[in-house]
C-alpha cells in the first residue's frame, strides 16, 4: 500500500491509496491517518474483504479495480470525491446495498430503529411537528398521551444534543430523516 502525504501539514482533500487486497489490515492503516476532507480513493488489485461500514466511517469514497483502471477513471473518481460524491464499481454497489439491507433487517429493525438511528414512533412525531401540528394534535393523531409526545421530544433533544423542539425538527429535515 502506498499513501501520499501533503507537505507542510496542509489539509489534503483527496488521498489515493493503492492496495492489492482491501481487508482489516488496510482499514487499520487508513485509520491511522488523518481523514482527508474529501475522502480516500482506493485502487484495488483483486479483492474487497473489508467491512463496508468501517470503510464508510474512514471516508473511503471511491474504489477502482486495478484491472479496470484508466487515468480518465481515476481523474473522474478524484473529482467526484472532491465534490462530495462517490465512485464504486457495480459489483461493490450491489454488495454495499446488500450490506445496508442486512444491517437494517438484522440489527436495526429488531431494536425498533431505522437507518437514521431513530424509532418509527420518533419519526412519526417529527413528521407531524414539521407539518405544523402542536403537541395536543400530535398526541391525538398518533393516539399517545401529550406527556409521551413531550418525552419523545425531550429524549431527542438529549440524544441529539439540541436545544428545543424546533431545533429537533429542523435537524431532522436537514439530516433527511423526514
Amino acid at each position: 500500500m502506498a499513501l501520499a502525504r501533503s507537505e507542510g501539514g496542509a489539509q489534503v482533500d483527496v488521498v489515493v491509496v493503492f492496495a492489492d487486497t482491501v481487508n482489516t489490515t488496510t482499514m487499520d492503516l487508513l485509520g491511522k491517518f488523518e481523514k482527508p476532507a474529501g475522502g480516500f480513493v482506493l485502487i484495488v488489485g483483486n479483492k474487497w474483504n473489508a467491512d463496508y461500514s468501517e470503510a464508510a466511517d474512514l471516508r473511503v469514497r471511491a474504489v477502482l479495480w486495478r484491472s479496470d483502471f484508466s487515468h480518465a477513471k481515476l481523474i473522474n473518481a478524484i473529482c467526484l470525491v472532491n465534490s462530495g460524491g462517490a465512485y464504486f464499481p457495480a459489483s461493490l454497489q450491489g454488495d454495499l446495498l446488500d450490506h445496508v439491507q442486512r444491517v437494517q433487517k438484522e440489527i436495526l429493525a429488531p431494536r425498533g430503529l431505522t437507518s437514521s438511528g431513530l424509532t418509527s414512533r420518533e419519526i412519526d412525531v417529527l413528521r407531524l411537528a414539521a407539518e405544523g401540528y402542536g403537541i395536543a394534535e400530535i398526541s391525538r393523531e398518533l393516539s399517545y398521551s401529550e406527556r409521551t409526545i413531550k418525552n419523545i421530544f425531550y429524549g431527542l433533544m438529549k440524544q441529539l444534543n439540541l436545544k428545543n423542539r424546533t431545533h429537533v425538527v429542523s435537524y431532522a429535515i436537514r439530516a433527511g430523516v423526514i
